[in-house]
């Protein structure tokens, strides 16, 4: 793709599209289908978001991004008006999996932190997000730390705040070009910490049908 078109903003190429076939590709469809449907391109985005920020940085071609989605630039924009938006619903989703993995039942700090260290090792923006201050990093930042005080046990070794400055000890030690190499550097600096972690893994809930 030649720099001139990645300039151009697609945006009302899509609109215009949708109005030449009489609406939107969800318009005739049922009221709830649109509405997994979009559910379920909005997941995607994420996921891809998050592959390919990782991969090639925050400046990555959102074309890029879309492609990995499988869906069109379209629909990128209808549901994200921009870059920082969509940094910004990675960043969300990630936390989420973190929340959702702290309040599963049984849940315990070790089985948390490997939920965090595979978003540490697939997601740059989770990375920055711990090096960045900032209302917004800050905010998540403190459900982050919300999610890890609800499963440290009574009389553990470790603070809350103990255990949020090993996250980001963990996260500066972040390197290497696949997510991979990543991890394996996460989990050597957990263990050099002495700090036990559960298997990395998202946590991820399915799409409503």
């Amino acid at each position: 793709m030649t720099k001139a078109t990645e300039s151009q903003d697609p945006r009302p190429a899509a609109r215009g599209s949708a109005a030449v076939q009489g609406g939107s590709p969800d318009q005739g469809r049922p009221a709830n289908q649109g509405r997994r449907v979009a559910a379920r391109n909005r997941t995607a985005l994420v996921a891809a978001a998050r592959e390919v920020f990782g991969e090639q940085g925050l400046n990555a071609p959102l074309s890029a991004v879309a492609r990995r989605a499988g869906v069109g630039q379209g629909s990128l924009y209808r549901h994200f008006a921009d870059r920082l938006a969509l940094a910004s619903a990675v960043l969300d989703e990630n936390v989420r999996q973190i929340e959702r993995a702290a309040a599963e039942p049984g849940a315990s700090l070790e089985s948390v932190l490997g939920v965090i260290t595979w978003h540490l090792s697939r997601s740059t923006a989770f990375v920055d997000l711990l090096r960045v201050h900032g209302e917004q990093a800050r905010a998540l930042s403190e459900r982050v730390r919300t999610a890890l005080s609800g499963c440290l046990p009574a009389g553990h070794r470790l603070s809350t705040d103990d255990v949020m400055l090993a996250v980001a000890m963990v996260s500066g030690a972040i390197g290497g070009s696949t997510p991979a190499e990543r991890e394996h550097l996460a989990l050597r600096a957990w263990r050099l910490l002495g700090v036990e972690v559960g298997p990395s893994r998202p946590f991820e809930a399915a799409v409503d049908e």
